[in-house]
């Protein structure tokens, strides 16, 4: 079972980036979904979280209305569009998978069993 998350870059801010999480190895379509991300120095904090169905989300409170996050589970992916892009906004961004079917949201990174590699996000200001 893998996870690659793609889409990173350098943008400046108020800019855009579209990650995405491709999946291999297991369907995730009864999956929970989730993107965290770590700065440097810092932990790794929840950014979304998406339930097995797609019909329930949660953001943290510093993105909410800038980034969206969706899935295409006929693609085995999910995405997060972040718009109106800060500079608080640099970190490695991880998408995440539960193992568990029909799994609700979680912010708890001890919820999601499989964990992409990483992409890098840097915002200029």
């Amino acid at each position: 079972v893998q996870l690659q998350a793609y889409g990173g870059g350098l943008v400046q801010a108020g800019g855009f980036l579209r990650l995405s999480c491709a999946a291999s190895g297991r369907t995730f379509s009864s999956s929970a979904m989730g993107w965290f991300r770590q700065a440097p120095g810092k932990e790794r904090e929840f950014v979304v979280g998406m339930n097995w169905s797609g019909g329930s989300t949660y953001y943290a409170d510093g993105v909410k209305g800038r980034f969206t996050i969706s899935r295409d589970n006929a693609k085995n992916t999910v995405y997060l569009q972040m718009n109106s892009l800060k500079p608080e906004d640099t970190a490695v961004y991880y998408c995440a998978a539960g193992a568990r079917r029909y799994q609700s949201v979680s912010t708890n990174t001890r919820e999601y069993d499989y964990w992409g590699q990483g992409t890098q996000v840097t915002v200029s200001s």
